[in-house]
């Protein structure tokens, strides 16, 4: 049963889901739009909804700022860290959720996987 499991395993050991969230965060917000299968872009959205909101409550300045910065860089690559404290934090300071948009695509052919698109709004 799936009681108080909050998040899908996709057949992999924590250390391999850490790494496979690390990357696939890293390319979304590099490329602003990647193309995965519909249950890791689905889950995507909810990690780069945290990490937006963990970003957005920073001060402008100081230590608290630093602060931040190393707890989004676990997350995250350090270039993209770099990138979402700059251009995304401008972009989404009027909003308060909903930074991204999942869409729905044709089955992959070779294993008739359903694919979407995720991207920034």
């Amino acid at each position: 049963m799936q009681h108080l499991n909050k998040t899908k395993e996709f057949g992999r050991t924590a250390s391999q889901r850490k790494a496979l969230w690390r990357t696939m965060l890293g390319s979304l917000i590099m490329s602003e739009r990647i193309e995965t299968t519909e249950a890791k872009a689905k889950e995507l959205k909810n990690q780069i909804d945290r990490i937006i909101n963990k970003a957005k409550k920073h001060p402008k300045e100081g230590a608290q700022k630093l602060a931040v910065r190393r707890d989004i860089k676990k997350d995250i690559p350090m270039a993209a860290v770099e990138k979402m404290m700059g251009e995304f934090l401008k972009r989404f300071e009027g909003r308060q959720s909903g930074y991204t948009r999942v869409i729905k695509l044709a089955p992959r052919k070779s294993d008739n996987a359903r694919l979407a698109i995720i991207e920034f709004v």
